[in-house]
């Protein structure tokens, strides 16, 4: 059971007729993120890939750094459920107990801090990146422009942003849709993470703008190069900066806009 969309009618009316349309829109349900027992956060996401969700979510957080320092991670109420928990280690309890007290004070964007507070804040929460292998910028292109390729849920929906990691050689490894497009980086991570196969990922294509926190996630899970389809604000390209990313996305003018990260790129853009 598909349980990402919903059907209905829809009036369409055009200068000629008036004709009722079925459509699949996406859904949006909050999901109830717990940790050791205790609410963390609500988001508001399409239904699916929970577990994956919620171990992307917290390795951004920097409630997780590792698989090995999970306990248990499940739906509460099986496949179709709006709750979701993770209990950890006692090592890593202990580690993670201020965090838990002051929960939310990076992933909320309506945070009343100015941005130069906010790199502060993210550049202690992650680690700057290496330079590692070079990345061929055409075919990371190559990729972002045949996305939309293996969007099932944006093609039933117009209305699904999605995040795919690639090897550092575009051999794609995970991708997720959802509503919002900081749930699809969640859960593309979550996935290798999982896995324990994060460490393969190297570039991170997005449907979306690239934001700050998009960026701060990218750092956490260790991916370097992130292409996406708008531009970035200045706050991402700051903070990509000062973690030694790169960060890149079309230009109608001139093929490809790179913003910082140049020494990562393989050859010149087209």
């Amino acid at each position: 059971m598909d349980n990402t969309t919903i059907s209905l009618s829809a009036l369409c009316k055009d200068a000629k007729a008036e004709t009722s349309t079925p459509l699949e829109l996406i859904r949006e349900e909050p999901l109830s993120m717990r940790v050791q027992g205790q609410p963390y956060a609500v988001v508001m996401r399409t239904p699916g890939d929970e577990s994956a969700h919620l171990a992307g979510f917290c390795l951004a957080e920097g409630i997780l750094d590792s698989p090995d320092d999970m306990e248990t991670i499940a739906s509460c109420e099986g496949d179709a459920t709006n709750v979701v928990t993770l209990t950890v280690t006692q090592a890593r309890l202990k580690i993670i107990a201020p965090l838990l007290e002051r929960r939310g004070f990076i992933s909320q964007t309506s945070c009343g801090i100015c941005g130069k507070e906010l790199i502060q804040d993210l550049s202690q929460a992650v680690r700057v990146l290496p330079d590692g292998p070079a990345i061929d910028l055409n075919r990371a292109f190559h990729c972002l422009d045949t996305l939309k390729d293996h969007q099932i849920l944006y093609q039933k929906t117009r209305a699904a942003h999605a995040a795919a990691l690639y090897t550092s050689d575009l051999e794609r490894l995970s991708l997720a849709e959802d509503v919002g497009r900081h749930n699809a980086l969640d859960k593309a991570v979550g996935k290798l993470f999982l896995k324990g196969m994060l460490h393969e990922a190297g570039v991170l294509i997005l449907s979306s703008r690239i934001s700050y926190e998009l960026v701060q996630k990218a750092a956490r899970a260790g991916i370097p190069f992130i292409l996406g389809a708008s531009r970035p604000t200045a706050l991402a390209v700051e903070l990509a900066d000062s973690l030694n990313m790169t960060l890149a996305s079309p230009s109608r003018e001139s093929g490809i806009l790179v913003y910082c990260g140049l020494g990562r790129l393989a050859g010149p853009p087209a």
